[in-house]
């Protein structure tokens, strides 16, 4: 009876997070694991912004299965902020997705998404795109969302820059 409780509870949460247009994933399907200078140069960009900013922060980047293939800091960061950049990044990899549509999505009132299995609805996850293929993801903390956002979206675009205007 649990088992089948619990796959109910896990066939409701999957209904509301795929079919909110506002939580919609990339499209891009994952392509091959990050490799370590990838993933080094992803997190070099995220300290950089911080650093520019007075800010310390932990940087996180995992491969497409959510394992860890690099981690720095900035001496000073508090220590909690090692794992919760690791959850946003693991966050942003499974979902497909930056950890912010979660926060915007309780913000907006849908609180259901603080119990995401596996998700933490807390800007500074953002996937990392390569040949137009999610390779891993990296998960900033250590200041405030909007702040650790930031360094993640300077750490994603040094290694999958944004496409150019037309």
């Amino acid at each position: 009876m649990a088992l089948l409780l619990r796959s109910a509870a896990l066939a409701l949460v999957a209904c509301v997070v795929f079919g909110s247009p506002a939580l919609a994933q990339l499209p891009n399907p994952y392509g091959a694991p990050i490799t370590t200078e990838v993933a080094k140069k992803a997190a070099a960009a995220a300290l950089a912004e911080a650093r520019k900013n007075g800010w310390t922060i932990y940087a996180t980047v995992v491969d497409v299965g959510g394992a860890i293939v690099y981690v720095e800091r900035i001496d000073g960061v508090q220590y909690g902020s090692a794992e919760v950049s690791l959850e946003k990044a693991r966050t942003a990899v499974a979902f497909k997705r930056p950890s912010k549509a979660f926060e915007d999505a309780v913000l907006s009132g849908k609180v259901q998404y603080v119990k995401l299995p596996g998700g933490l609805p807390v800007e500074g996850g953002v996937p990392l795109v390569a040949d137009g293929k999610i390779v891993g993801a990296i998960g900033v903390s250590g200041v405030t969302s909007a702040q650790d956002g930031q360094c993640a979206r300077a750490g994603a675009e040094a290694v999958s820059p944004p496409p150019a205007a037309k």
